[in-house]
Formats: structure tokens, C-alpha cells, sequence
């Protein structure tokens, strides 16, 4: 498994069997049936419902978010479950790759050194904001911690729509750490995942991230389609100069699927038979109770991965 990835909200010791995740285009709920297998529904949201932002309001209109979480989530519940995973947009959470000489093993003495250098990094308050970490490599000189960080406010919109829809939020995971977990191999993967205007790219290797990196395009055409070619081209050099070789593959989350990156690509004249060949990180939709768009259902099979 590619990352174990630390909980941004620590209710429970597992993770829940089910899986919610909340994105500019709807809703995906999952539940687990059995190893590597899921139940999955989608329900669509209307364009703008979801702006995701570490500072300003992110639900335009959270009664519309809450149905759509009840609809795909009571399609896929069996039983008497209410807890789950929480999946949110990234551009609601600040992921960051941070170096420390050390790190107590403890969390209640890790997170007051967390916070104090957070405060440094952050536009927002960090006293009220839920922190999640992982040291993914520890050396007698240093410590490498991957550090998640969610504001309070922002937090509290997607819980407090999961809760009005009848479910409990235990774990919370920004999409593209969710979506790492889908990867089902120890080797090195570069994967691009796209929320909205959000685009994502992370490099990780085993149990490490190397890369992560989020930005927003531009909503004009033009603009758009030369920030994504730049962002991956960049990527891609990043692979190949920390890792000696170029990327056998280039695994993609959004709308539209590996297919509909490639068109995106070629239509905004990027040579793509020059880059890595991208591929959907999570191919079939298998088990899907309704129709649901191509290419989005890795974090939540991601979330259900680590259960």
C-alpha cells in the first residue's frame, strides 16, 4: 500500500466501511463488502454547490450537499452503520511534507511542535484547526512527517452536512491522500488527481511521499490547458531527477477519467505520446449501484483500502 496515512480527526482506532467523499461534482458514497470489493452510489451536485478553500465559506448551499450525501450513502448502507470516512476537496486542507531533527513518539507531545510551527506556515488559525500527521521517515539526523491541517470553520461545514444527513464523520482525509491508498503496488508512482479547478500531483515511493503538490488552474480555455501541461511537465522532471528515471506511468483521479485527461491534453497540444502513458489509478467502476462519472471513485476505495 502506498501510504497508511494519519487521521486529520482520531475517533476511532479503524477506519469505518464506509466511504463518503464530497466533490465539486457530487457525491460518491462506498460501503465494503469484502476484500478489495465495494458497494458504490453517486449523486450529482449542481455546478458551484462546492467551492473548496482553507478561507471562505466551501458549501454554497449545505442543504443540497446534505441530500446529496443521504441519497448516495442510504443507497449503499445495509445495516445500522452511521460512522464513515469523510473525503474532502484538497484545496480545503493544507497537506505538507515537513523536516524535523526529531519528533516525540508521543502525539501529545508531538502536536504542541506541530502547531507551534505551523503557525509560521498558515494564513489561518491553527490552535482550532484539526491536524493529522505520519512520520514517514525517521533517521538519527532528521525526521520526515507528512503534516495535514484543516481549519475549525472549514471542518466544520463538511462534518455538519454529513451529520444532518444521519451519518457520523469519524475519519476525515483530503481526496488525493485517500486516493494514494487505492495504489496497490510498493513502487514509485506519479498520480495527478483533479477536484474542480483543483489540480494535485504527488510522487510517492512505499510508504513515502516525495511530492504534493496543489494548485488552482485557470478557468479560461487557453490558460488552462497550458497550466496543466506545465504542472505535469514539471512533475514528471521532479520524478525523474529524485528518482533517475522517467515514470512508467502517469495515474489519474477526475473527471472524464485517463481518457478524457488524454483528450484534454491533445487538445490543448501537448505531445502526450511524449509523456508517461496515463491510466485511470482506479480502472473499473466495479459494484456501482447507479451511473457514476468515469475516474472518480479511487478515494473512496482508497479509504475502504485502509479499513
Amino acid at each position: 500500500m502506498a501510504i497508511s496515512l494519519g487521521f486529520l480527526s482520531p475517533k476511532t482506532q479503524h477506519r469505518p466501511q464506509l466511504a463518503c467523499e464530497i466533490m465539486p461534482e457530487g457525491v460518491i458514497a462506498a460501503r465494503q463488502t469484502g476484500v478489495g470489493e465495494a458497494t458504490m452510489a453517486y449523486a450529482s451536485l449542481p455546478a458551484g454547490m462546492v467551492r473548496a478553500s482553507v478561507g471562505d465559506v466551501n458549501l454554497q448551499q449545505p442543504g443540497a450537499v446534505t441530500t446529496a450525501i443521504r441519497k448516495a450513502v442510504d443507497e449503499v448502507v445495509t445495516g445500522r452503520e452511521k460512522q464513515l470516512t469523510l473525503i474532502v476537496p484538497d484545496a480545503a486542507v493544507r497537506v505538507l511534507i515537513l523536516d524535523f531533527d526529531s519528533l516525540p513518539a508521543k502525539a501529545a507531545d508531538a502536536l504542541p511542535i506541530l502547531r507551534f510551527r505551523l503557525r509560521k506556515l498558515m494564513s489561518f488559525e491553527i490552535d482550532e484547526a484539526a491536524i493529522g500527521y505520519q512520520v514517514m521517515r525517521q533517521t538519527k539526523e532528521q525526521a520526515k512527517v507528512l503534516v495535514t491541517v484543516m481549519p475549525g470553520p472549514v471542518r466544520a461545514e463538511y462534518e455538519s452536512a454529513v451529520r444532518a444527513a444521519g451519518y457520523e464523520p469519524g475519519v476525515v482525509l483530503p481526496a488525493t491522500l485517500a486516493s494514494l491508498a487505492a495504489l496497490n503496488f510498493e513502487q514509485a508512482a506519479l498520480v495527478v488527481r483533479r477536484n474542480g479547478l483543483t489540480l494535485t500531483t504527488a510522487i510517492t515511493q512505499g510508504d513515502e511521499l516525495l511530492l504534493y503538490r496543489t494548485l488552482e488552474l485557470p478557468e479560461s480555455d487557453r490558460e488552462h490547458h497550458d497550466e496543466l501541461a506545465r504542472s505535469l511537465s514539471v512533475a514528471e522532471a521532479y520524478y525523474e531527477d529524485t528518482l533517475q528515471g522517467a515514470p512508467s506511468a502517469l495515474y489519474y483521479v477526475g473527471p472524464g477519467g485517463a481518457e478524457g485527461l488524454v483528450n484534454e491534453l491533445h487538445s490543448g497540444g501537448m505531445p502526450v505520446d511524449q509523456s508517461p502513458r496515463v491510466v485511470d489509478l482506479v480502472p473499473v467502476t466495479v459494484g456501482a449501484l447507479n451511473a457514476m462519472p468515469r475516474g472518480l471513485s479511487a478515494g473512496v476505495i482508497g479509504a475502504l483500502a485502509q479499513a
